[in-house]
């Protein structure tokens, strides 16, 4: 049997119905992973490109056989099938997979940096990550998710409810 990975990936939608967006896109992480644990949802301003709708945020935590380049495939793949368009830069989205952590490893490519580059900046990705990991150690920083959100300025990332 192949070796089982452990990832957390981060999904964000502003287009469409985010939320099913997000169901929808964890859903489609089961069919080549395990789907283990699954933060809350998050309502969070944007961030870059400010002229565009609120994000929906959450974090999974996954198991997985497939190493990085190709999980990274499938996701893009998954992007693809619900209607994500090449785009600018943080320009809306019905949906973003990103790997944010993959085991404890390291890895620089042109088309792949894991730990997310920017991941230990944003709160919209550590307040879901903290909740779902937070004694995770960020493999370059050296430092706890929770101490890293403890970094962060929360404000504008909000517990979303469909109440």
């Amino acid at each position: 049997m192949a070796a089982q990975h452990v990832v957390y990936v981060g999904l964000g939608s502003n287009l469409g119905e985010r939320l099913e967006n997000l169901e929808q896109g964890i859903q489609r992480l089961g069919s080549f992973s395990s789907v283990e644990k699954i933060s809350s949802c998050y309502e969070t301003a944007p961030v870059g490109y400010l002229d565009q709708p609120d994000f929906l945020n959450m974090v999974a935590a996954l198991t997985t056989e497939l190493p990085p380049h190709e999980l990274l495939r499938q996701m893009k793949l998954i992007e693809d099938q619900m209607g994500r368009k090449a785009s600018f830069r943080n320009a809306p989205r019905p949906i973003d997979i990103d790997i944010l952590l993959y085991d404890d490893i390291v890895l620089e490519s042109p088309d792949l940096v894991i730990p997310h580059p920017r991941m230990a900046e944003r709160a919209f990705v550590l307040v879901p990550l903290a909740e779902i990991a937070p004694d995770i150690v960020h493999p370059v920083l050296h430092e706890r998710v929770a101490d890293l959100l403890q970094k962060v300025d929360r404000n504008g990332v909000r517990r979303f409810s469909t109440d």
